[in-house]
């Protein structure tokens, strides 16, 4: 991909949810809610901090991270829609 985020920003592809409940029952994409959990694609390098010095990020490309329901940009690169948000916007890590 030809996109970097920079600082302490990162580049998120949702995960899809389920499209039926535990019951059967098959949800239309017009009732579905937006998925709050995603793949980090890549990272930036991390913000500085008053010295100057580089404070690296808690993810890596390949986590999978819960964010919060109103997180993060929405883009289309390469065709393909992503977000964009701060590590701030990150909730946790899903091990």
């Amino acid at each position: 991909m030809a996109f970097r985020p920079l600082h302490d920003r990162v580049l998120v592809r949702r995960i899809e949810a389920d499209q039926k409940t535990a019951g059967g029952i098959i949800i239309p994409d017009s009732a579905q809610e937006k998925p709050s959990e995603g793949e980090i694609v890549s990272v930036g390098e991390g913000a500085r901090d008053d010295d100057g010095d580089r404070i690296p990020l808690d993810v890596k490309a390949g986590d999978r991270i819960l964010f919060g329901k109103w997180s993060g940009t929405e883009v289309k690169i390469d065709g393909e829609d992503l977000l964009i948000m701060k590590e701030s916007d990150i909730m946790g890590i899903i091990g």
